[in-house]
This record gives structure tokens, C-alpha cells and sequence, in this order.
């Protein structure tokens, strides 16, 4: 199993080079970092782990530069959006973004996603319907698989509709980057299930995470995909140890991304020590 590391990345929390240079030395496989590009004064959406909103919500920086820091800063280290809002972004830079960042970066990028939970944050920035938001990601990700591959790619979908245009660069890996959608209900999962390169689920969410992973295999197996083509990455938001880490191991969990928890997002002085303590036990993952 694969330990990663997710990061609110504001300006507060350590640099994007420094923190990838730390991860790559201490053997992590990737480093995650998750978009809000604004958030609504309004705030009729309620926060969904209930509550007041975090203040690092406010603050994050753009993934996609700070992974390019980050990239620059390191050579095996691989480098994910944990989660990227895609529909919030015009489809055509977006991708222009992704696929300049996957070059640059040697195809060391991962594209984890969601369909957003602000309904005036997604409607802020996008035409497309909040309701219909899981189609829209669905034809968002294959418009965007068209433009990374197609000589002369074109979609048309329900929501999202363009005639064959030039798109350079290519993506390196043949439909780009592997998109991992951070999905919870049952047509998230279905979604997933259909079209996703891996899937995403926050453990806290999964009542029995032993029986929800072999459900979500038996449901991409139903969509007559391979169980194994579709990795599972768990965002661990229970407290962290080296027992439950090791249990989402022997469950068949590819990848498990760790951070120092909602409760300690403003303390940036605990991330380094963090990373050194379970570096210790990646050999035994």
C-alpha cells in the first residue's frame, strides 16, 4: 500500500518545494492537495461535517501551481488534486493546465476529483446545473480524456457540446492522468463504478470499510470493468496510527492519504513532524 500526504495548502502551511522534497526523502509516494477557489460570504450551504467553516477553507492556494513547485522540487514524488472541483473551471484552460503540468512533470500526476458540496460556490463559477453535477462530471472527465488523446478530439454530450478542435500538449499517459473521484452515495459509487480510473472515499464516511470496498469491486466487475484496474485511495480522517493504516492494507487498500487532521489545520509546526513519524513504518506498508 501507497502512504500519501494531503495538505490544505495555504500560504501558512510549509511551502509546496520544501514539503515535496520532505515527502520524496521520506519515501511517501505522493503529496495531495485539494481546490476551493473561493467561498461564498452567504454561506447558506451548510458545512457538511456540521459545524463552522474551517478558516483554512478560505485560504487555499491553486493547486495546480503548487504542484508545479512541487514537481519541480522532485523527481520520483507523485503529485495529486485531493480533490479538484473540475466543472469549476472552463473546460479548455483546465485541461490546457493538466496536461502542461503532466508533462512537465514527467506523468507524475494524479487527478482525484468532486462534484463539490457549496451549491453557491459551484454556481458561482459555472453554467453547468448543480443538480445534473454528477453527469457533468462525468462528461467533463471524457471531454477531457478527448482533448489529452484525439488528434482532432470533439464531444458531445447532454451538458457539455464542442465541434473537433487542435489541443496540444498530448497527455503521456494515453487518456491523461488517472482521474480518482472522491464519491460517498450510492450514485457517486455508481458513477465511479462506470468510468473512473480509481475511487476516492473518506474513511470516517464508510461504516464498514471492509464490506464497502468489496461491494464497490463487485460493482465495477457488474460495469464489466476489471476490480484491479480501479485502485482505491482512502482519505484517513480518524486519528492516524500505524494499526489502522495497517488494516487498510490487509483490506486491499492501494493508496492511503493522511494529513494532520481538520482539528489541526492551523497548526503548521506539526506537519514535518508528522511525515517524519510515519515514514518509519512505509517499509511495513
Amino acid at each position: 500500500m501507497h502512504l500519501g500526504f494531503s495538505s490544505m495548502n495555504t500560504a501558512d502551511d510549509p511551502a509546496p518545494h520544501h514539503l515535496a522534497q520532505t515527502l520524496e526523502e521520506a519515501g511517501f509516494e505522493s503529496l495531495w492537495y485539494g481546490e476551493h477557489s473561493h467561498i461564498p460570504v452567504s454561506r447558506l450551504t451548510p458545512y457538511p461535517p456540521g459545524g463552522e467553516l474551517p478558516e483554512p477553507y478560505k485560504k487555499m492556494m491553486d493547486p495546480y501551481v503548487s504542484l508545479m513547485a512541487a514537481a519541480q522540487a522532485t523527481s520520483r514524488l507523485k503529485l495529486g488534486t485531493g480533490i479538484a472541483l473540475l466543472m469549476e473551471r472552463e473546460l479548455m484552460s483546465q485541461t490546457k493546465t493538466i496536461a502542461t503540468l503532466d508533462r512537465l512533470s514527467n506523468g507524475r500526476l494524479l487527478i482525484g476529483c468532486g462534484v463539490g458540496w457549496n451549491r453557491e460556490e459551484f454556481e458561482n463559477a459555472t453554467e453547468l446545473p448543480f443538480d445534473r453535477r454528477y453527469l457533468g462530471m462525468k462528461e467533463t472527465v471524457l471531454a477531457q480524456r478527448k482533448l489529452l488523446t484525439d488528434p482532432e478530439p470533439e464531444f458531445h454530450g447532454e451538458l457539455i457540446d464542442f465541434d473537433p478542435v487542435w489541443f496540444e500538449p498530448k497527455a503521456i499517459r494515453p487518456g491523461g492522468p488517472a482521474v480518482i473521484f472522491g464519491a460517498m452515495g450510492p450514485l457517486g459509487l455508481k458513477h465511479a463504478a462506470q468510468w473512473a480510473d480509481g475511487w476516492m472515499p473518506v474513511d470516517v464516511a464508510l461504516p464498514d470499510i471492509e464490506n464497502d470496498v468489496k461491494n464497490f469491486r463487485q460493482l465495477v466487475a457488474d460495469n464489466g470493468r476489471d476490480p484491479a484496474s480501479v485502485e482505491i485511495t482512502l482519505v484517513v480522517m480518524a486519528p492516524v496510527t500505524a494499526d489502522l493504516l495497517k488494516s487498510y492494507r490487509d483490506i486491499g487498500i492501494d493508496r492511503c492519504n493522511i494529513g494532520v487532521g481538520m482539528e489541526n489545520w492551523d497548526r503548521p509546526e506539526i506537519v514535518i513532524p508528522m511525515i517524519e513519524k510515519f515514514s518509519k513504518l512505509i517499509p511495513e506498508l
